[in-house]
């Protein structure tokens, strides 16, 4: 059977729209969803944050059989004739996520949850996910245009590949354009058309802009040639790369990018820039990890 897509579910609303997103994500691959609740698991402990108070059995029985009940009928709503299994299990969030995310297809997460701390979830629950997940993992945020494009995030990294080849193949699923942004910098801390940046002097910017260009064009070349459907604007940008791209994902209906890119260190599992636009970015993110 296929890769199932799974989403997990903590009874708050931004969960629910994960549902949404995912039975949308489940319809356009052709496989089942899954929903995924994990309860009862040791709380992370955050210094200066009281936990929460141990929940009453009644409230305990809500979340365990309401949530998953409720996830599981609005994702049958959504896309009538889906199949929708659920998942329910004890134990804590980031490590049940991170387990059946083996046997996905996609993982789906909202970006606030339901808790004294939801302001934390990105910094426990997807960070986690895009880091150490075995499959790409979305975050439902944002206003997505639905109108708008797939925005790949283009760094040309042998790990970044991957990344490349999912938003083509999302984009095809789609029916949408494509805008494969790849954003550099002669990183400079001076202004970056700043005719006295000592950048100028040490280094051909017009050349290294022409070899930014052909690393674009080489990384897109042979994913045009599998999906000749796919329309896509490559576009080169000098700029700082974090502001760029989230100011592009105001118009996107997706932000697609690599987990971690040619400048991050050696080990690394999470970049900046990838968790930057997991923070902030204007529309649903998806991280996609290369193969180790």
């Amino acid at each position: 059977m296929d890769e199932p897509v799974i989403v997990g579910v903590d009874g708050s609303p931004s969960g629910f729209a994960a549902v949404d997103a995912a039975a949308d994500e489940a319809s356009l691959r052709g496989v089942p969803l899954r929903v995924v609740h994990a309860f009862g698991g040791r709380q992370a402990r955050v210094p200066g944050v009281t936990p929460p108070p141990e929940m009453s059995g009644r409230r305990l029985t809500g979340l365990v059989h309401g949530v998953p009940t409720e996830a599981e009928q609005r994702a049958r709503e959504r896309v009538p004739g889906l199949e929708v299994t659920r998942s329910v299990v004890s134990g804590e969030p980031l490590e049940v996520l991170t387990i059946e995310s083996r046997s996905a297809s996609l993982a789906v997460v909202g970006s606030r949850g339901l808790n004294s701390f939801s302001s934390l979830l990105l910094g426990s629950t997807a960070v986690h996910l895009a880091a150490h997940g075995h499959c790409p993992l979305m975050v439902v945020r944002g206003r997505p245009s639905p109108t708008g494009p797939v925005l790949l995030a283009v760094d040309g990294s042998e790990a970044g590949e991957a990344a490349v080849a999912f938003a083509f193949a999302e984009a095809s699923l789609r029916g949408a354009r494509l805008v494969a942004m790849h954003v550099w910098n002669t990183r400079s801390e001076r202004g970056l058309d700043d005719p006295l940046d000592p950048m100028r002097i040490v280094v051909d910017v017009d050349r290294l802009e022409q070899v930014q260009q052909g690393l674009l064009d080489e990384t897109l070349a042979p994913h045009r040639a599998a999906h000749p459907d796919v329309r896509v604007e490559a576009r080169l940008v000098r700029s700082r790369i974090r502001p760029a791209l989230l100011e592009a994902s105001g118009g996107a209906r997706l932000l697609v990018t690599g987990a971690r890119g040619r400048g991050g260190f050696q080990g690394m599992l999470l970049g900046s820039v990838s968790q930057a636009l997991l923070h902030h970015a204007d529309c649903p993110v998806v991280v996609v990890r290369g193969r180790h």
